[in-house]
């Protein structure tokens, strides 16, 4: 009995007793509107609903007078132990013990797939996040946006979106032109342009482009920069890429601006002229001081966006154009940014580029901005000079630790993290916590096995101790707890939710056995007892792999 089930059990209940009340009305309630929640006290039941409350007026009743009517009608159904009314009209339910443990099996048997759900099917998502300019290393504010960014993919596909994770290389404009400079100067010799880009990895990538072009400084200058540029730009977008990986972070889709700008077939018009044209057409492109315009005041934006200026030259705004409606044409209906806390300026210009585009902003498009993060000691990088590489703190704290701690709070809360913690392997430190809980149901495993008791018998009925009870109760609400952490798209909730489970699960190891006391018998509860402790580890590694943390088996 799993809430969606016991959420069809009540709405069974529900209608004959609407139809009987108001023959005359379609009642419209389905078993997903049927909210039940853990009440707080465990003595109140296993779950609660409100659901009398919110029927009551509509059929004409007392609010209690109707909860106990459906409480009445529920008490008959297989698998529930009790109900009761409290309150005002809430209904508590309990379920009978064979019921509740029904669902260790459930989960053992469904394995990593324990959790997915549906809600989100249908929808075909674009999520582009980290973004990084490709003239450095990835830094500190890079990392939040990997681990979220990352996590949030994780979850939406789990929870039966269509989604592509997208990386938009910024690798057209005048910042590659310096950074192809500032590399070319360092092959020659010279100091660095005034606006170039300094630090040791320019030296490393001039050194790099140099033995795999001994010939650069014989081309004509213009060509030495453009050699100097791509050969640099290959080698630093191929270091990000790396650094991504090694973090447990992948893309589905590498995008370069350079695309956008390009000329079509036989000299045609390049993505960026289309974009211009197309928002011409919905009306929402004007000419004004020999410049052109696109009216974003329209859609709420603080002022109307230059697109192309009196020179000629097209803005920033224009490849954000093209870059937006091509994202459309590949048959993405929603598209999410993950933006850095210095980027709120870009929330109205791209809802109204969407909005321009004839689409809905409040529904086609979602921007999320994140808030830094801080982490007392971190280093400034030696290669950069003037950042907190993402490699360098990977390397000192660990993926598992950084990348958990960066998703266990809300992207919209400024972090500071504590490296001394997160290095601890004590259960101070939520996510050698969580992975311990994990490891340790590999050793309850490993025990079990060593005497005998195996998981060839299975008596649900059997897991009565209170900490049983709580502990499926935790299990139930996983494919929930995903379904909600995806529709809002903050990990944060399934990283809390393992550490409760985790809580929970020492609980229960303190006080029952899967292994009989010296030389006592194995008896079925043993056995029963194994199935919930592998269910357990199900779950906590199947939460760690959307957070992309890793679920050692010994710790």
């Amino acid at each position: 009995m799993n809430p969606d089930a016991l959420a069809a059990a009540l709405l069974a209940v529900i209608t004959p007793i609407a139809e009987r009340r108001r023959p005359e009305e379609e009642l419209g309630l389905a078993a997903a509107d049927i909210t039940l929640e853990r009440p707080k006290n465990r003595d109140h039941g296993d779950w609660a609903t409100s659901i009398a409350l919110k029927l009551a007026k509509r059929l004409g009743t007392n609010p209690r007078e109707l909860a106990q009517e459906i409480a009445d009608g529920l008490a008959a159904v297989d698998g529930i132990a009790s109900v009761e009314v409290a309150g005002p009209g809430f209904i508590n339910v309990r379920l009978d013990a064979a019921a509740a443990g029904a669902l260790a099996k459930t989960i053992v048997d469904a394995g990593a797939d324990y959790g997915r759900n549906d809600s989100q099917a249908g929808n075909s998502i674009n999520l582009e996040f980290v973004s990084a300019n490709p003239t450095g290393p990835l830094h500190i504010g890079h990392t939040r946006w990997a681990a979220l960014g990352d996590s949030i993919g994780r979850l939406l596909q789990f929870s039966g979106a269509t989604l592509a994770r997208e990386f938009y290389i910024n690798d057209a404009g005048a910042q590659i032109t310096r950074f192809g400079a500032s590399v070319l100067a360092a092959i020659k010799g010279e100091p660095k342009p005034e606006d170039g880009y300094a630090g040791e990895y320019i030296d490393d990538l001039a050194r790099r482009v140099l033995e795999g072009r001994p010939d650069i400084l014989d081309l004509d200058p213009e060509a030495q920069l453009e050699a100097a540029r791509d050969d640099a730009y290959a080698l630093q977008l191929a270091e990000i890429k790396e650094s991504l990986a090694q973090f447990n972070v992948h893309f589905d889709v590498w995008f370069s601006e350079r695309i956008l700008h390009a000329k079509g077939e036989d000299g045609g018009p390049s993505l960026v002229d289309q974009a211009v044209e197309r928002l011409r057409a919905q009306g929402h492109v004007f000419d004004a001081d020999d410049a052109v315009w696109v009216r974003t005041t329209d859609f709420g934006d603080d002022k109307d966006r230059v697109i192309r200026r009196s020179n000629g030259e097209y803005t920033y705004f224009a490849a954000d154009a093209a870059y937006y409606l091509n994202k459309g044409d590949r048959g993405f209906a929603h598209k999410i940014y993950l933006l850095g806390a210095d980027h709120h300026g870009y929330v109205h210009r791209l809802r109204a580029l969407a909005g321009a585009a004839g689409e809905d902003p409040d529904k086609d498009i979602e921007i999320l901005i994140g808030q830094l993060v801080s982490i007392n000691g971190a280093k400034l990088s030696k290669r950069a000079g003037n950042i907190i590489e993402l490699d360098d703190l990977r390397e000192w704290l660990g993926t598992d630790a950084l990348r958990y701690s960066l998703a266990r709070y809300p992207a919209d809360s400024p972090l500071s993290l504590d490296p001394d913690l997160l290095r601890k392997r004590t259960n101070d430190n939520p996510v050698f916590y969580v992975q311990y809980a994990h490891a340790r149901t590999h050793n309850v495993g490993r025990n079990a096995a060593d005497v005998g008791v195996d998981r060839s018998e299975f008596a649900p009925e059997l897991l009565t101790h209170e900490t049983e009870a709580a502990l499926l109760g935790a299990l139930q609400e996983f494919p929930r707890i995903v379904a909600f952490a995806a529709e809002v798209r903050e990990p944060h909730r399934v990283a809390r939710y393992l550490e409760e489970l985790a809580g929970l699960y020492h609980r229960w190891y303190d006080n029952c056995r899967v292994t009989p006391l010296g030389d006592a018998e194995i008896e079925p509860v043993h056995r029963t007892r194994l199935w919930l402790n592998d269910a357990t580890g199900q779950v906590l590694r199947n939460g760690l792999d959307l957070l992309g943390v890793s679920a050692p088996e010994r710790m």
